[in-house]
This record gives C-alpha cells, sequence and structure tokens, in this order.
C-alpha cells in the first residue's frame, strides 16, 4: 500500500505481508484426523453436528438403533453421535484452528491523529499517521508454530474425550444389564417366597406349624420383595445414567435393553507385553508430548521477544502554518523495568513440571495397565469359579434336598433355606459377570490409549482442550 501525501513523499507499508490478512479459518478443523485417530483406536464412528440435513439422517439413524433393544455396541454408537457434551468438545476444535490462524495474521493497523486550532490565528494544523506493530512480522512463524502445537493438543484431547466417552457409556450399560438381570431374577424369588408363604400360612391354619415357623417365613417374603424394590431401583439409576450418556430425552427415553450379560469368552484376553502396549498407544504420553513442545514454543518467543518486547513501525504526515511534512514513525518499549527475567524463569519451571509430570504419567500408565491386567485374571478367575464349582454344587444341594423333601425326611424350610442360599449364588454370579466385563473395558481403554475410565474421563479431556484452546497463540 502506498500513502503519498504534500510533497509527494511517500512510503511503503507492511508490503505483501499484508496479504495474511486475508486468510480464513477452514471448516473441517482437523475433525478429519479425529475421526480418523477414533476409528484406529476403537473403530467407532463420529459426527459433528453443524446443524445441516445431514443431522436429520442421523437422528433417524439413532432412533432405527434402538429397535429392537440396545445393545452395548449400539449405546456406544449412540452416545458418540448424541452426547451434546461431547458435540460441545468438538468447538474445542473451531476455537484452536481459530488461533492457529490468527497466529499467522499481523495485528491492525493503528491510526492516530492530532487537530489544532491557532488563538490568535485562523489557523489549523494537524498531524495523521498509521503504524503498525513490526516486531510481530517477525515472530509469526514461532507464533504460529506455538498455535499448531496447541491445535495438535485439542485435537488429541477431543480424541481422548471420545475414547473415555465410550468406555464409560459401555461400562454404565453392563452395570444396567446387570441390574436387569438382578431384577428378572429376584421377580422369580418374590414369586417363589410369595408361594412358600401360602403354603406355610395353610400349614399353620391346619395347626401343622408354629407362629415362629409363620413368622420367619413372612420375614423371608418381605425381605425378598425389599431386595426386589432395591433392584428396581438400581435398574432405573444405570439405564437413566445410560439415557443421559446417550443423549436421550422425551420419548427416546423409552428404550429397553437387549438381553443378559454376555458369558465369559472361551479365551482369556491377551496381555502380553501390556505396559509395552500401553505406552505405545497412550494418548496421555502424546498429550503430554504436545504440551511440553507448546511450552518450549512459547519460551522460545519469549526468548527472542525479551528485549523488544514491542517495536512500532508507520508512516505521518503534519501541517504546521500550512506547510506539510511527512516522516516515518518508530515506537519502541525500552526494557528499563521488565527486562523479561520473571516470564523466562516462570516458563522455565513450568517446562520442568511438565518434563516431571510427563514421567509422572508414564509411570501411571504402566501401573495403569498392570492393574487392569490383574483385575481382569482375577474377575475372570473368580467368575468361572461361581460358574463351574459353586453354581452346580448349589444345583446339586438343591436337588438333593428336594429328593429329602420328597421323602419328608425335612421340611419346607430347610428347602427354602437351600434355595436362598441358590439365589444368593445367583446374585454374586452376576455381579461377578459384570465386574468381569467391566474390568475388560478398563483394560480395552488403556490399550485404546486412555487411563480415564468412569464418569470423569470425557470431561477432564474436555476441560484440557478448554484451557488448551484459551491459552491460544494471543497469550504473548
Amino acid at each position: 500500500m502506498i500513502i503519498s501525501i504534500g510533497k509527494n513523499r511517500s512510503l511503503v507499508l507492511a508490503v505483501s505481508v499484508l496479504v495474511t490478512g486475508c486468510a480464513t479459518v477452514p471448516k473441517d478443523a482437523g475433525f478429519s484426523e479425529v475421526q480418523e485417530q477414533v476409528n484406529q483406536r476403537g473403530g467407532y464412528q463420529v459426527r459433528w453436528h453443524t446443524g445441516g440435513a445431514e443431522d436429520q439422517a442421523v437422528e433417524q439413524r439413532l432412533r432405527a438403533m434402538l429397535q429392537p433393544g440396545v445393545t452395548a455396541e449400539k449405546a456406544v454408537q449412540i452416545a458418540l453421535l448424541n452426547n451434546p457434551r461431547l458435540q460441545a468438545t468438538y468447538e474445542d476444535l473451531g476455537v484452536a484452528q481459530a488461533n492457529l490462524v490468527q497466529a499467522g495474521l499481523l495485528s491492525n493497523p493503528l491510526f492516530h491523529g492530532q487537530v489544532t486550532y491557532g488563538r490568535d490565528e485562523d489557523v489549523t494544523n494537524f498531524d495523521v499517521g498509521v503504524s503498525l506493530s513490526f516486531l510481530r512480522v517477525f515472530t509469526i512463524p514461532l507464533r504460529k508454530q506455538l498455535a499448531g502445537a496447541e491445535f495438535a493438543g485439542a485435537k488429541l484431547n477431543v480424541t481422548a474425550a471420545v475414547l473415555d466417552l465410550a468406555g464409560e457409556v459401555r461400562a454404565a450399560f453392563y452395570r444396567a444389564q446387570a441390574a436387569a438381570q438382578t431384577k428378572d431374577m429376584m421377580e422369580q424369588v418374590v414369586e417363589s417366597t410369595a408361594a412358600a408363604l401360602y403354603a406355610a400360612q395353610r400349614l399353620h391354619d391346619a395347626g401343622n406349624i408354629t407362629d415362629l415357623r409363620l413368622a420367619n417365613q413372612q420375614a423371608l417374603h418381605q425381605e425378598a420383595r425389599l431386595l426386589m424394590a432395591t433392584a428396581e431401583m438400581s435398574l432405573q439409576q444405570t439405564q437413566e445414567r445410560l439415557t443421559v450418556l446417550m443423549g436421550f430425552w422425551g420419548q427416546d427415553t423409552q428404550w429397553r435393553i437387549a438381553g443378559n450379560l454376555p458369558g465369559l469368552p472361551e479365551q482369556p484376553i491377551k496381555t502380553e507385553h501390556i505396559e509395552n502396549r500401553a505406552i505405545e498407544r497412550s494418548l496421555d504420553l502424546q498429550i503430554a508430548r504436545q504440551k511440553l513442545a507448546a511450552i518450549a514454543t512459547r519460551l522460545g518467543l519469549d526468548t527472542n521477544t525479551r528485549w523488544v518486547p514491542e517495536l512500532d513501525l508507520g508512516y505521518v504526515v503534519e501541517r504546521d502554518d500550512g506547510e506539510y511534512e511527512d516522516g516515518i514513525s518508530l515506537g519502541l518499549q525500552i526494557p528499563i523495568f521488565d527486562l523479561g527475567q520473571a516470564r523466562l524463569a516462570a516458563g522455565r519451571a513450568e517446562f520442568r513440571r511438565a518434563q516431571q509430570q510427563y514421567l509422572a504419567t508414564a509411570i501411571e500408565v504402566r501401573s495403569a495397565a498392570r492393574m487392569a491386567r490383574e483385575s481382569v485374571k482375577m474377575a475372570r478367575a473368580q467368575t468361572q469359579h461361581l460358574e463351574k464349582v459353586l453354581l452346580p454344587l448349589s444345583q446339586r444341594i438343591v436337588n438333593g434336598t428336594l429328593l429329602e423333601y420328597n421323602a419328608m425326611q425335612v421340611g419346607v424350610f430347610r428347602l427354602l433355606q437351600v434355595q436362598e442360599r441358590q439365589v444368593e449364588l445367583g446374585r454374586r454370579y452376576i455381579d461377578n459377570l459384570r465386574d468381569y466385563w467391566i474390568a475388560r473395558n478398563q483394560l480395552e481403554q488403556i490399550l485404546h490409549g486412555r487411563m480415564s475410565q468412569g464418569g470423569t474421563g470425557m470431561a477432564a479431556s474436555a476441560s484440557a482442550a478448554s484451557l488448551s484452546a484459551a491459552g491460544g497463540a494471543g497469550g504473548h
């Protein structure tokens, strides 16, 4: 751009670098990379709702997935397509992408002017000028490098949020499935104790049993009803949690669970070299490395701008007593009181802290892998013991007691006792089978690259992504 005033003096300002002002923010914002990572690590499909026609097609697909019932895989896929908090997390990509574009832009020129009027003479004097932060031209590469590191970190954080939600939904589904299975079993127990109470009442009316025995049977039936109510409440709570994770409300909340918990697989999950596999796949470590890169770049930017924090170059035109003068203006911040030593010290401390955090994360990943492996082994062993030893043994005891009851060698209450023991073992088996699948899910999450498990995973990732994006490229 050329400005010419007065005595035909001119100054070329900001030359070709001003072209960067035409930069635009890409719409994808790195989401395709997130999709690829999520698919490679978990085989999941994700979509960013942008208000287009394709969003309606997704809604129709979600409703179709509810029929005839929801499985674990369906629940995970529904949540990844429909969870509003996850959709909110995707916006962090847009913020980080915008910061990357912003880092490559020059600051807008600053226009300034002054007009004075003579008191004794009818004379008007003025001076006008335009200035530009010239130092930013030289720091653009570093600023773009910093914003690029933070953008890469945002993509990793969003990928982590997706995997966290998938793991959380799968664990919640296993809990809901176990609660439904327990409720069904307790319904049978209530019916059984009701029948036994009816028989006991008739025996009592005939004078064949005492009041104490009738009271015991009444207590057994009421206890079964109480356990039934507890199972119903547990099912309602676990289903409600799953409904929230899947992002449903209104009529869509009337979904149902398909089937019971799957039995133990014939072959245990492979856990050889589990620590090395966890380290290689760890998103937590990738996020920590990206944080180190961003801090190192920011430290380099602080070092380069330590002695000249601000440098403005401009062009001014002045009219004094009817004469025009023009020239170049220069604004320089002189580092006298603030030599940048505090910023550099803080940056170095932050870098050392990030290094130690990286080491701590590596140790935690290894430990989490070992603990998850042992949890799966223990849960599998306990469930197998119940399935292959205790439950068959309990059934043999029930069958033998039933034969003795039919032969009038034992009373009805002895039969009820062994049946009650069998019900308790059945509940334990369901709980252990649930714990096995939750432990296996946690191990698979670690092998997908995430330590986080339960309700905190996605929230933590979203918070980290927000902080990374908020730091942006404009902090220095």
